[in-house]
């Protein structure tokens, strides 16, 4: 991009992981009403934005899609699968549910571990095809109910933490990051990371006790 930083000469080597995969010197910090406005950009269809948001993102969401189905091919198609999900659904994004950091990664956890489970059903299908109990039966209503409680209670929970701890929290789980990645990724200190994600997950605990 044009506008985006470029390393002179007296910039000193790249130190961190985000120096690194990012090859451009250190990645300016993003504030997380930074990251609001781009998604609220994207769904007035600016598809700037969307690029902003894609050379900041993309590397993670190819990481974890990489990890996630063990398939480099099947990793850049998911990553572009879900910045196109971004563009669809930006305009669902509720900033009370959660960083914009962990609902690109929401997404791409979802999408990867749904491949996965798709090419394991298709695998056990083509070795036993007469076989019609290899195929996994859809999760029955009760089954899907208790998901959806869960998945209110924690996101119930994590309003009870500050918007720091819940952003380094939700980097690092749902992209399933180190504390080093979590820090190049948020550009923050690893010390500072691990204070944060700790300290959220004490009062986590405490939050989630009657549950």
């Amino acid at each position: 991009m044009d506008d985006a930083p470029h390393p002179s000469d007296d910039q000193p080597k790249p130190t961190t992981l985000g120096d690194v995969l990012y090859a451009r010197g250190q990645k300016p910090s993003v504030s997380e009403q930074e990251w609001v406005e781009l998604v609220r950009s994207i769904a007035d269809a600016d598809q700037r934005a969307l690029q902003v948001l894609y050379m900041q993102l993309h590397r993670l969401v190819f990481t974890l899609s990489m990890r996630i189905t063990g398939s480099r091919e099947t990793a850049e198609e998911l990553t572009v699968d879900v910045f196109h999900d971004v563009w669809r659904k930006a305009s669902t994004y509720d900033p009370s549910d959660g960083s914009v950091i962990g609902w690109v990664m929401n997404q791409a956890r979802s999408r990867a571990i749904d491949r996965l489970r798709f090419e394991r059903r298709k695998k056990r299908v083509n070795d036993r095809p007469d076989d019609h109990s290899a195929v996994t039966d859809p999760p029955g209503p009760q089954e899907t109910f208790g998901g959806r409680e869960q998945e209110r209670i924690l996101r119930d929970a994590l309003q009870g933490l500050t918007q720091d701890e819940r952003q380094a929290i939700e980097t690092a789980f749902f992209s399933e990051l180190t504390y080093s990645e979590t820090a190049a990724t948020l550009n923050q200190p690893v010390g500072t990371v691990k204070t944060r994600i700790r300290s959220g997950l004490g009062k986590l605990r405490q939050l989630l006790a009657g549950h």
